[in-house]
Formats: structure tokens, C-alpha cells, sequence
């Protein structure tokens, strides 16, 4: 985890319900904050501060929340999205603390060139973050994966191929594909084109008389 720290401020809040949209015209984002079995804490916040906030921290680096005088230690651990106007219109936070492990979504970072992409084959991308679990301080912001080996076709990195650090589980099935090696869909065309044309070559011949 790096060193740096994200803050948030938010205001607690009594509209539940139907009232939400009027938060959301006026700018802010409802939100919820989950503590260990104890009640709910309804919140709001300014929209642009929370974009920012999770730009920053995705789901697996920690928030310092303040709400009013109250401070939390907290990760994202929703978010929901308008599937209109594709605009974020709820928050979940769950509060941490420092002695349990937790349980967050790491992004993947490629390192390295693909030497396959060079040679005009098509890398598909199958998952580009994984679930850890791992204490606060060691939470990773990102697993690293490095792509040199992927040279040809069929070639395939799983999640048992991210370098992870000693103090990092990594909870998603090591066999799960990351990445891997295809042909492109020109490619698939022009051997598609290339096999009608000899099956049609060699239909004709079988086709044609015998010479007397």
C-alpha cells in the first residue's frame, strides 16, 4: 500500500427513500457507512469529492472518513451506478480496523511488452483486478503481472502468474485467465477465405470429366 492518505468529508443525513433523488439534483451522493454489526450510518457527500476520492482509491486503498466529529478508517466497498446516465448515485463504505484483515478488489497492472502484439496477434484482457485479503497497512493497490512470455497463440497467464507479496492472499481461483493470445478477427477471416477457396478449388476439380 502507498503511503499516502486519502481523506473524505461527509455530513450525516435523515432523507431516505424517494428523497434521495433531491440529494442527487442538488450535487451530493448518498452514501452508507457498515461498522462491524453496529447500526448503519446514513451520510452524504459532495459528488466531485467522491469522484476524486475514488479515482485515488479504488476499492483496496483506505479512506480516512470524517462526519462531523466522528472519524472512520473505511475502504469502498460499493459502488452503484445509474445505468442511464452511467453517474455514480450510491456509496457503500465498510469500516476497518487495523488488527482484522480485510477483504478488498486489487487492480492487475501489465508490466513488460507483449512480444505476441508485435507480431500482429490480439491480446484479450479476461480480468483486470482480483479479490485479496490482507491487514490495512498491507493492502496492495495493485498485483503485478508480467506479459514478456506471451508470444504466440494460446499463450495464457492466470492468476496464479501475479506477483504478489508475502503479506497478500489473494482469494480469486489461482486458474482464473487474466490474459491470452488470439488470432485477430482479420486473420480468422483470411484463413476462413483461404480454406473456402480450396475446398471450392478442390470441388471443382472432383467436379470436371475424365479426358478421353
Amino acid at each position: 500500500m502507498s503511503d499516502k492518505e486519502i481523506t473524505l468529508a461527509l455530513q450525516e443525513r435523515e432523507v431516505l427513500g424517494k428523497g434521495l433523488n433531491s440529494l442527487r439534483k442538488q450535487g451530493l451522493i448518498p452514501a452508507v457507512i457498515h461498522d462491524h454489526g453496529k447500526p448503519s450510518t446514513h451520510v452524504m457527500g459532495e459528488y466531485q469529492s467522491f469522484v476524486k476520492v475514488y479515482a485515488n482509491a479504488g476499492k483496496h486503498h483506505p479512506v480516512e472518513l470524517s462526519v462531523g466529529s466522528k472519524k472512520n478508517t473505511v475502504i469502498i466497498k460499493d459502488v452503484h451506478y445509474d445505468p442511464v446516465k452511467h453517474r455514480v448515485e450510491h456509496v457503500v463504505f465498510q469500516a476497518i480496523r487495523q488488527d482484522e484483515k480485510v477483504e478488498t478488489e486489487v487492480p492487475i497492472e501489465f508490466i513488460g511488452e507483449i512480444p505476441a502484439e508485435k507480431a500482429g496477434l490480439m491480446a484479450i484482457t479476461h480480468l483486470s483486478s482480483v479479490f485479496t485479503e490482507a491487514f490495512p497497512k498491507d493492502l496492495p493497490d495493485k498485483l503485478e503481472l508480467h506479459t514478456e512470455s506471451l508470444n504466440e497463440i494460446g499463450d495464457k497467464l492466470t492468476v496464479a502468474d501475479l506477483v504478489v507479496p508475502a503479506n497478500v492472499t489473494v482469494l480469486t481461483e489461482p486458474e482464473s485467465l487474466i490474459i491470452s493470445i488470439e488470432e485477430t478477427k482479420a486473420q480468422i477471416s483470411e484463413e476462413t477465405t483461404e480454406e473456402e477457396a480450396a475446398e471450392e478449388a478442390g470441388a471443382e476439380k472432383e467436379s470436371s470429366p475424365e479426358e478421353e
